[in-house]
């Protein structure tokens, strides 16, 4: 039996249970940022072009970088074989985490301590 979210051309994400799919963000080779889009976050972004996500520390909706202007511009949006995650290609207009870095991921694991990359 064919799965049609998995196989097919109609966009249907399968949220978790509290309805959100993971979305990862990336420019270049970089990748940027990961959050959490639900059904009216999706919307918004397919609808603007701009990324939106769902909040779960603040509980709302929330443009990327609408207080400090650094949004990101998708290019093109891509969801996961089973629809549960998408994957922005994005140009950010600025940093993309909030400390002021252009990655949220800007240390990596070395010798049981983070090293700046």
């Amino acid at each position: 039996m064919e799965n049609h979210r998995e196989t097919g051309l109609t966009l249907d994400p399968k949220y978790d249970a509290n309805g959100l799919i993971t979305a990862v963000a990336t420019h270049g080779d970089s990748v940027l940022m990961v959050a959490h889009m639900n059904a009216e976050a999706l919307a918004a972004t397919l609808t603007t072009g701009e990324a939106h996500f769902w909040s779960r520390s603040r509980g709302r909706l929330w443009k990327k970088g609408e207080t400090s202007g650094h949004v990101l511009k998708v290019r093109e949006l891509r969801v996961d074989c089973d629809q549960d995650a998408v994957w922005l290609i994005v140009d950010p207009a600025g940093p993309a985490c909030h400390t002021g870095e252009p990655s949220c991921f800007y240390r990596r694991a070395e010798d049981g301590r983070l090293v700046r990359v």
